[in-house]
């Protein structure tokens, strides 16, 4: 992933939907959709209830709602209630999934 260029910090709390460039990370609670250009991680502390659109995605807090992406990575502390629609899947021991997997194949 590139460097980040938005951040949110742990404590922050944010209604409403979120669109930011390049890559960005969030350690607050956000409800609403989070649409990132190129990525997206989400800190330990972080929860987003909302739908997630983004290129590569690394999960170490909590999503409830749908993910659609090219790459997701879900960390042992990562955890997922909601559809996931993504061509590579890399899940850690630990990590929790509840919901439907749809896998596609990139096109090159």
């Amino acid at each position: 992933m590139q460097a980040i260029s938005t951040f949110i910090a742990e404590g922050t709390v944010i209604e409403g939907n979120i669109k930011a460039p390049a890559v960005a990370r969030l350690d607050g609670q956000i409800t609403g959709d989070v649409s990132v250009t190129e990525g997206l991680i989400l800190g330990e502390k972080g929860i987003i209830n909302g739908n997630i659109v983004t290129k590569d995605m690394v999960v170490h807090g909590q999503v409830n709602g749908n993910i659609n992406v090219q790459s997701l990575e879900i960390k042992s502390t990562g955890q997922i209630n909601g559809e996931i629609k993504t061509a590579a899947l890399l899940v850690e021991t630990g990590a929790v999934y509840n919901g439907t997997l749809s896998m596609y194949q990139e096109h090159k």
